[in-house]
């Protein structure tokens, strides 16, 4: 009987740490993000202004609020300032304090890439400022490009940076030159200066 008893005794604990392997534990908070390149714009918290992310990719895509998925590029979230900054708990509207958009690029194509902030709608009529970076996700996080930009009134556009990627996914050529994307919008069925 204690040799049956020992047996079953090894056989239940086998069984345990099998089930154990087969069925791991999840990690809980785990980012994962797809993406090879992340552009972050943010202006201050609570500002009530309505500030805007372009991106082009090297053959003219431009991914913006009417085009949120262009290429490889997908803006993650038009935030309007005061107009849409808020979540929903237990079913009550909760507001947020921030203001930011993200463009993440997925792929790599090669060429150069501008990335350009609109003073959509200056709620405040003061001056905001706004800062932009750039991070390359892999193989390892970088950050290649971070500033501060200032936009002085209602449609100002500026260049915030920009960058050429190689075909081995590196980065080059970092600059500010100034390049209009608004302009190459306006061809689309909607442009920038319509409502949202």
């Amino acid at each position: 009987q204690d040799m049956l008893f020992n047996a079953l005794l090894s056989f239940t604990f086998m069984f345990l740490i099998a089930f154990m392997l087969i069925n791991p534990s999840s990690q809980t908070g785990k980012i994962d993000p797809k993406a090879e390149i992340l552009i972050t714009m943010k202006w201050p918290d609570n500002n009530p202004d309505d500030v805007d992310l372009y991106v082009e990719d090297p053959v003219g895509n431009i991914a913006w609020f009417h085009q949120r998925e262009a290429g490889f590029m997908v803006l993650e979230r038009d935030d309007r300032g005061g107009a849409n900054d808020f979540i929903i708990v237990g079913g009550k509207k909760i507001t947020t304090p921030l203001r930011e958009e993200i463009v993440s690029i997925r792929g790599h194509l090669p060429g150069e890439y501008t990335v350009n902030i609109q003073h959509y709608l200056a709620t405040t009529r003061q001056p905001v400022s706004v800062s932009v970076k750039v991070e390359k996700i892999n193989p390892t996080l970088q950050v290649l490009h971070y500033d501060t930009v200032t936009l002085n009134q209602t449609g100002q556009e500026k260049t915030a940076v920009r960058f050429k990627v190689a075909n081995d996914g590196s980065i080059s050529d970092i600059n500010t030159r100034q390049k209009s994307l608004i302009e190459l919008t306006r061809s689309t069925k909607r442009g920038p200066n319509q409502n949202k």
